[in-house]
């Protein structure tokens, strides 16, 4: 049983992260009090709703690495109709946020599916593109708490049994992405394109296409973050989560998402980015300079991609292994 239990990437990623929890609480024991716990998941959520739309990305073998840009010219753009118009219903700038997120997905998509531009050029691209945006449109000022409603701060701070809208906003995104995932056939069809393009495109499956929904679902997912992130936060600025895809690239990773495609669970990809939000939540409590947090992010990546690597030859040898079998 325990030989099969350290097979499961999400049932030992989820012991690594009660052991961390564990430990953490020996030297801090204030960090395992309820409260803080549910604190740590919702400072998590953003990074939760990030990943798993980055997720579907990486499954078609693509990387979106504008996702962050993203957030940061939808938010801007939210905060600004906002602060200039707050008689806006907040539910009417948080639907202009998802359209234009999706929008600026979308526009990836496109690109790598009928330019047949890679998808790394085309994000990084994007990337700049996104960012320059913020700060025409802003002319590099910042929209601080003051400048927005009450009621525009307020929704992902109001508490639904015991936990913020924020934190519900990423289980729901959780919920939504399982089912679309398991029960959907586009769901089904986007592991199909990644596990083998070539035999997708036999059966059917227009592979560019589904790398342009994949794309559109990361934009959506960045479009609601945005909102979120700027209400959580209460301020708009041109560096709106610069360097942010990093961390939501390392939880997709670190959750076994496969960087060659084809593989990745949505259980697996929450606790990839819970995983990162304990370490960014424990740093400072127990004392170490927040600046080492992209370091280890960076050699937490480099390990799980070795290990997602080291496992896919595994599995390779032993299909390989079956079908010589079958075949004398």
């Amino acid at each position: 049983m325990m030989k099969e239990l350290m097979k499961n990437r999400e049932a030992l990623l989820a012991i690594v992260i009660l052991v961390m929890i564990a430990a953490i609480g020996m030297i801090v024991p204030d960090f395992v009090q309820i409260g803080n716990l549910v604190s740590v998941y919702n400072d998590t959520s953003i990074l939760i709703i990030l990943a798993l739309g980055q997720m579907f990305v990486i499954i078609t073998r693509c990387i979106d690495l504008s996702i962050a840009a993203n957030v940061a010219l939808t938010g801007m753009v939210g905060a600004m109709i906002n602060a200039a118009y707050p008689q806006v219903p907040v539910v009417f700038i948080i639907v202009i946020c998802a359209g234009l997120g999706t929008l600026l997905g979308m526009l990836n998509g496109f690109l790598v599916w009928k330019a047949k531009i890679p998808a790394i050029v085309v994000s990084l691209g994007t990337m700049s593109i996104y960012r320059g945006c913020v700060f025409l449109l802003s002319d590099g000022q910042w929209i601080n708490a003051h400048q927005m409603s009450e009621s525009y701060i307020a929704i992902p701070r109001t508490e639904i049994l015991g936990l913020p809208v924020l934190g519900w906003c990423s289980v729901v995104a959780i919920a939504g992405c399982y089912y679309f995932a398991r029960h959907r056939r586009m769901g089904r069809n986007i592991y199909a394109a990644g596990n083998s393009p070539t035999a997708a495109h036999y059966v059917g499956i227009n592979v560019g296409k589904k790398q342009f929904v994949s794309f559109s679902i990361a934009g959506f997912m960045a479009g609601i973050a945005s909102y979120l992130w700027i209400s959580r936060y209460a301020v708009a600025y041109v560096d709106i989560a610069n360097g942010f895809e990093l961390q939501v690239v390392a939880a997709c990773v670190i959750g076994g998402v496969s960087i060659a495609g084809g593989t990745g669970t949505v259980l697996g990809c929450v606790l990839g980015a819970v995983f990162l939000g304990v370490i960014n939540n424990a740093l400072p409590v127990i004392g170490v300079s927040p600046f080492w947090q992209m370091a280890i992010s960076g050699a937490v990546i480099i390990i799980a991609v070795v290990a997602n690597s080291r496992s896919e030859r595994k599995l390779g040898r032993i299909i390989l292994k079956k079908a010589v079998q079958n075949a004398s």
